[in-house]
């Protein structure tokens, strides 16, 4: 299966990908804001940072529009203890089919 292309919708901005999946698309997405939190050393940049992550965000496809919510811990307490920036995707029932 090739990939397709997918707009990731944050509320302010919209970035167009590729992608297999709309929640693969959106974990990599979210992966790689987690990964900027991580790297930086910086305490003003990291709060700034972690204050401007997406706490919904929706992945349009061809046909289909799924959003998810994003719930952000700083440290991990549930599955991955202890880990930092952790992230869970629950999905949103207000999917809508595009014709």
């Amino acid at each position: 299966m090739g990939k397709r292309k997918f707009t990731i919708d944050l509320g302010n901005e919209k970035i167009e990908v590729e992608g297999h999946q709309h929640k693969n698309v959106a974990i990599k997405y979210l992966m790689k804001r987690r990964r900027s939190l991580i790297m930086t050393r910086d305490k003003e940049k990291i709060e700034r940072l972690y204050e401007s992550v997406p706490k919904t965000i929706s992945i349009i496809g061809g046909h289909l529009t799924k959003s998810y919510q994003v719930n952000w811990e700083r440290e991990g307490t549930t599955e991955f203890e202890g880990s930092r920036f952790v992230f869970t995707l629950t999905e949103l029932p207000d999917q809508k089919i595009i014709v």
